[in-house]
């Protein structure tokens, strides 16, 4: 059973014999209202990125899922099938609770929100992502190896990836900043709950690890009830590659219950644009690890391929009426957000024009972004589309992490030809010819330096906004990390 120190600090039970977690554990729970704080838009900073190769993370189809009905040539679109394996699980886009072909972007500013913040967990280790359970439990990755669940009350370790690398976090508190902790922007990232949860208790964890000294990242399958946490109990895909930067990571359910997987360059931009190389892509499988039904037939390609010519995309969310959207971190700025199409290409890495320039899209045949955030960056992380009542000002409307402006990014995508919100003073609002037409995107940004670098951005059962931070990466600035760093956060009207 958890216990409670004298200081309020709760550690979880040990998970296996050899651990160091429990001198490596430093968290407290609260109910602390933080501050109420009036949405306000802020600058974007632009990436300073010392080192070369890292990004702003670093310095940082309407048919369904499919994302087939756009601007962009595509590949060979397979007959969905019977599912193979997954077809226990697989399920008509009508049956996503999120569903609504008739959804409506808003017209008014997020800004005019009041909200408040409440800390509810302190002191975690460069927490990565979220991921609810039906049962309202919480599965929290921090990048240092540990997958943890957070009900309310307590929170205990669940899983250890043995394989995992030794990544590594700053003291709360600590004023270095060394850019790089060990393990670099890898460790143990995405998390996503088996869709079947809990017959079978498991989760999705993506993590990076070593073969014959090359980082690599794959994701495994764990039973969070097992009695030995650090080994899985099934691998769903091996072999992505790695490196200190760009390890891309989120993993999310989509809508008719394929896990979507994305992946970074991992320090081989070359290869993005390869259909048979797993570097720069996003994924869509079968819970078994299959190729998803719908997913585009390459000639000498992978099949589990939806997506081609990424550079570090960390945020994958899906439209109400099931269209996928992706960001990504740009070269010196240049952020993206882009309308997912079966079998499209990103544009990276094009060795001609590596910085993704806005004016080179018209001519470049690459699909075109429904957002690009030109020399300027907020190095976007996890995201999530929120469709919920209790916050009211942010219903529909694509919310973000966002790392080196230390802000929380709102995106209003508004149909082609619909009322538009007013527009913020850091953001135009795009409708250019090198824009993906089929939205308007409207950018907004608030918390600016309120909870520093936001990780990751998560809807909560009731409707709630949760947030998590990374702190204690050796990134943050402006007086982060504090004492009480890395944090849990859930945001409310005030």
């Amino acid at each position: 059973m958890t216990e409670e120190s004298t200081d309020g600090r709760r550690t979880g039970d040990r998970p296996a014999a050899g651990s160091d977690w429990r001198t490596r554990t430093r968290r407290r729970f609260l109910a602390l209202t933080a501050a109420s704080v009036a949405g306000a838009a802020g600058c974007s900073t632009t990436s300073d990125t010392p080192g070369g190769g890292a990004d702003g993370e670093d310095g940082d189809g309407t048919d369904g899922e499919d994302g087939t009905d756009g601007n962009s040539p595509t590949a060979t679109v397979t007959d969905a099938g019977d599912g193979g394996e997954g077809a226990d699980v697989t399920r008509p886009l009508e049956e996503w609770s999120a569903y609504d072909p008739d959804w409506e972007a808003p017209t008014t500013s997020p800004l005019e929100a009041d909200l408040e913040t409440e800390v509810l967990v302190e002191n975690l280790e460069i927490p990565w992502d979220l991921s609810f359970a039906p049962d309202g439990s919480l599965f929290i990755t921090e990048r240092v190896g540990r997958v943890l669940r957070f009900d309310g009350d307590d929170v205990r370790t669940v899983a250890e990836p043995a394989g995992a690398i030794d990544a590594g976090a700053l003291e709360p508190g600590s004023d270095e900043r060394p850019w790089w902790v060990d393990g670099g922007e890898g460790g143990t990232l995405g998390i996503a709950v088996h869709p079947a949860y809990p017959d079978p208790a498991h989760v999705f964890v993506y993590y990076t690890y070593t073969e014959d000294g090359e980082a690599k990242n794959r994701v495994d399958v764990f039973d969070i009830e097992s009695d030995d946490p650090g080994t899985p109990v099934d691998t769903i895909v091996e072999g992505i590659p790695g490196n200190n930067y760009h390890n891309g990571g989120r993993l999310e359910v989509g809508p008719r219950n394929h896990l979507w997987i994305t992946t970074g360059d991992g320090g081989l931009p070359g290869e993005t644009r390869d259909p048979s190389s797993l570097a720069g892509k996003i994924l869509r499988v079968t819970p078994e690890g299959d190729p998803a039904p719908g997913n585009p037939d390459r000639e000498d390609g992978d099949s589990r391929v939806f997506t081609v010519g990424h550079r570090n995309p960390q945020g994958v969310v899906w439209l109400p009426d099931g269209t996928p959207v992706a960001n990504e971190h740009g070269p010196s700025g240049r952020d993206e957000i882009n309308r997912l199409e079966a079998g499209a290409n990103y544009g990276w890495d094009d060795e001609e024009s590596r910085i993704r320039r806005r004016e080179d899209y018209p001519e470049s045949g690459f699909h075109r972004p429904l957002f690009n955030t030109g020399a300027t960056s907020f190095a976007p992380s996890g995201s999530v589309f929120y469709t919920a009542d209790a916050v009211p000002a942010l219903r529909n409307r694509m919310l973000t992490g966002g790392l080196i402006s230390q802000q929380l990014v709102v995106t209003t995508l508004s149909p082609a030809g619909g009322e538009l919100p007013p527009s913020a003073d850091a953001y135009e609002q795009v409708t250019a010819d090198w824009s993906d037409d089929a939205y308007v995107a409207t950018v907004h940004t608030m918390f600016e330096n309120e909870l520093g670098r936001v990780r990751h951005v998560e809807q909560g059962p009731e409707g709630d906004i949760y947030v998590c931070t990374s702190n204690r990466d050796g990134r943050a600035k402006d007086g982060f990390p504090r004492e009480v760093d890395d944090v849990l956060v859930r945001i409310r009207p005030a």
